[in-house]
């Protein structure tokens, strides 16, 4: 159910704000590798980035979106070898604030 500008969710008897945008912003690592992606990965970022922003971190309308834990989440960025993916986190002491920690191929990072 929607009103002005909230969803009512009668399971969790509560309601949820999807006016208010979110704020996105990439943590000093994940800027430098935001530089150096390929364009269309760049792109795909990009596109990903205004996705959360307007909708909220759960993405499963990405490719291969997962959520790691209670705060992290992942998706894929351009599938194929390699595949290139971001990771990012919702900071719970800040409201509607989202931070990317890590944008690049499966061989460089741990999860």
């Amino acid at each position: 159910m929607i009103a002005a500008g909230f969803i009512i969710d009668d399971i969790h008897k509560k309601c949820i704000n999807v006016a208010m945008k979110w704020t996105v912003e990439f943590t000093g690592k994940a800027a430098k590798q935001r530089h150096k992606l390929p364009q269309r990965v760049a792109d795909s970022l990009a596109a990903l980035v205004v996705d959360i922003e307007e909708l909220g971190p759960v993405r499963g309308d990405w490719l291969n979106y997962s959520k790691l834990s209670g705060t992290k989440h992942h998706c894929h960025l351009k599938k194929g070898n390699p595949t290139y993916f971001a990771i990012w986190q919702v900071d719970n002491d800040l409201i509607n604030f989202i931070e990317v920690i890590y944008v690049g191929t499966h061989e460089k990072t741990k999860y």
